[in-house]
C-alpha cells in the first residue's frame, strides 16, 4: 500500500481556536477602551461570556491581561508593550524606512507616516510629526485610522487584490449606509489618481491634508507612505506642495529596501 503523501508546505495548516479567540480577546482593547469587563469583550468580539471568562483567565495567568477586582473587568499588560517594541526594533523595513521619513519631515516640518492594513483600518508603523502648527489630532505609531476615509487606506485600496478590496467594500457600504455614495465616488477616484499620478489625497480630518502613495514589492505586504500638513489651503494646492516629495521619498524607500534584500 502506498505510503500517503506528506502534506504540502504551502498547504494552510488547521487553525487553533483557543489561540484564535484568545488573539480576539487582545484586539478587542483599542484606546478609549482600555478597561473591559466580560460582557464588554464578548459584545466586541462576538465570543460567548463563557469562552471569554475561560480565556481571560487563561490570558491573567499568562501575563497578557491584568485583572482589576474592584471594577471586575481587564486591561492589557506589560508584556503585550514589549511585543510591539520587538517588533518595531526588529523590523528590517523600519529600521531602513524611518531614517528616510525623519529626514524630509525635518526637512520640509511636514509630517511622514508608513502604515499597514490590518483588517479594515490602518495601522501606523512610524509617524515623524514636524508640522508645528495646531492639529486636532497627534497619530503615533500604532494608531488606526479608517481605510475607507483616509489617503492611506485609499492609496491601500487601490492596489489591493481584487477579491480582498470587494470584500473591503462590501464592508464600508454597510458600515457607511448614509453617505457611501461618496465615499465610494472618492475611492474610485483615489484609485485612478493612483494610477495616473503615483499618489491619492484626502482632508479627511478639518485642515488637515494628507498625501499617500503605495509601496508594492514581491514578499512584502503591502506598505504605504503619507505626508501631511495642518492647512487652510485647499487640496490642490497641498498637492503641489507635496506630491513631488512624496513621490521622491517613495523612490528613495525603494531603492533602500532593494538595495537591503
Amino acid at each position: 500500500m502506498p505510503t500517503p503523501a506528506r502534506r504540502q508546505h504551502f498547504e494552510e495548516p488547521t487553525l487553533n481556536r483557543s489561540l484564535e479567540r484568545g488573539i480576539e480577546i487582545l484586539r478587542a482593547f483599542r484606546p478609549g477602551a482600555d478597561l473591559l469587563g466580560n460582557g464588554d469583550i464578548a459584545e466586541r468580539t462576538g465570543l460567548s461570556r463563557a469562552t471569554v471568562s475561560r480565556l481571560t483567565q487563561t490570558l491573567v495567568e499568562t501575563g497578557m491581561l491584568e485583572h482589576d477586582r474592584s471594577l471586575r473587568a481587564y486591561r492589557l499588560a506589560a508584556p503585550v508593550l514589549s511585543f510591539a517594541h520587538a517588533m518595531r526594533a526588529g523590523s528590517p523595513v523600519l529600521n531602513t524606512v524611518a531614517p528616510l521619513m525623519r529626514t524630509l519631515a525635518e526637512k520640509l516640518r511636514i509630517n511622514v507616516g508608513l502604515a499597514v492594513a490590518d483588517r479594515d483600518e490602518m495601522v501606523y508603523l512610524e509617524s515623524v510629526r514636524y508640522n508645528r502648527k495646531v492639529s486636532l489630532r497627534n497619530v503615533v505609531a500604532g494608531q488606526r485610522v479608517p481605510m475607507e476615509l483616509t489617503s492611506l487606506g485609499r492609496a491601500y485600496l487601490a492596489v489591493a487584490e481584487e477579491p480582498r478590496r470587494r470584500a473591503l467594500m462590501a464592508q464600508f457600504r454597510e458600515r457607511r449606509e448614509s453617505g457611501w455614495n461618496r465615499i465610494r465616488d472618492e475611492i474610485r477616484s483615489a484609485a485612478r489618481s493612483v494610477a495616473e499620478r503615483g499618489f491619492c489625497a484626502a482632508a479627511w480630518q478639518p485642515e488637515v491634508v494628507a498625501l499617500a502613495t503605495p509601496l508594492v514589492a514581491e514578499g512584502r505586504p503591502v506598505y504605504v507612505l503619507n505626508v501631511s500638513i495642518t492647512t487652510k489651503a485647499d487640496i490642490a494646492e497641498a498637492e503641489a506642495m507635496l506630491a513631488g516629495p512624496l513621490l521622491a521619498l517613495s523612490a528613495d524607500v525603494k531603492a533602500a529596501l532593494a538595495s537591503s534584500c
